[in-house]
Parts: structure tokens; sequence; C-alpha cells
């Protein structure tokens, strides 16, 4: 996925003004750059006239993501080596949501089990929600890969 992420500014430049490798293009950085912590809560929809339209879940993550457009804006253009997103258009789709953590569960049900360090497992274990315990996990996993990456 690196060598493909890469290759990205050059992918765009060959492709000239074709919508679809754009878009495609679009998808493939927003999951990069929105990591595993927004991947499953804002997914990539379509791309029109320079605008990527992104769904979350409900009006909290809408009222989030805005807040943080600028900075994903930057990101996402960096990735692709050029202005592709002038704009970021958040809307409500809780369905596709729904069906994109599915798909992220089902990858991660999959994919071999990344070791976690015994003092994550020992900090985890004193939160009491599930939920909140796996997010915590995900997280701080995710942040030690990116640390040993550099």
């Amino acid at each position: 996925m690196e060598s493909l992420l890469k290759t990205l500014p050059a992918i765009m430049k060959a492709a000239g003004d074709s919508s679809e490798v754009a878009e495609a293009a679009c998808f493939v950085a927003w999951k990069q750059i929105a990591g595993e912590g927004l991947r499953g809560n804002a997914v990539p929809v379509s791309l029109n006239d320079r605008t990527l339209t992104i769904a979350v879940a409900d009006a909290a993550w809408q009222k989030q993501m805005q807040s943080l457009r600028g900075q994903l804006l930057f990101r996402l253009n960096s990735m692709l080596g050029q202005p592709v997103v002038t704009s970021l258009n958040f809307c409500e789709d809780p369905r596709l949501i729904e069906r994109a953590r599915h798909e992220l569960d089902k990858v991660k049900e999959t994919a071999p089990p990344a070791p976690v360090p015994a003092e994550l497992l020992v900090a985890a274990a004193e939160i009491d929600d599930k939920d909140l315990r796996r997010a915590f996990l995900g997280a701080a996993t995710s942040c030690l890969r990116r640390v040993e990456k550099v």
C-alpha cells in the first residue's frame, strides 16, 4: 500500500483530466489520511466538481469533521501531489457508515493480530466499557506502529 501511495502524484499527472482516476485516487488518499480512527466514521462517497463528499454517521460527526476541514484538505491534496479537491462536503448517512464498519470488522477478523505490549493490555483492562477499551487498544497500537516506522 505504501508504494501505491507514493505513486499517487505520478498517477494523477499521467491521468490528466480523468474524473474516474481522480475519484479513485481521492478515495485511496482519504483512507490513508483518515487513519484507523476515522476510517469507520467518515467514508468517501463521490468527487464532483472538485468537491469530495464524505459520509458520516450523524450530526456530531459532521460537526467534528467540519472543524477539521482545512487540515484534511491540506493533507489530502499533499498526498495527491496537486489540488484535486477544493472542498469537502460532509453528509449524514448512517447506513453507509454501518456497512463500512462491518467491512472493517471483517478485515480485522481476517488480519493477523498485531502483538500488543503487556503494559497496554494492563492499562486496557482497567477500562470497563468494551467499545472504549477496543478503541484505546486500537489507537495505542496504531501509534506504536507509527513510532516504530520512524
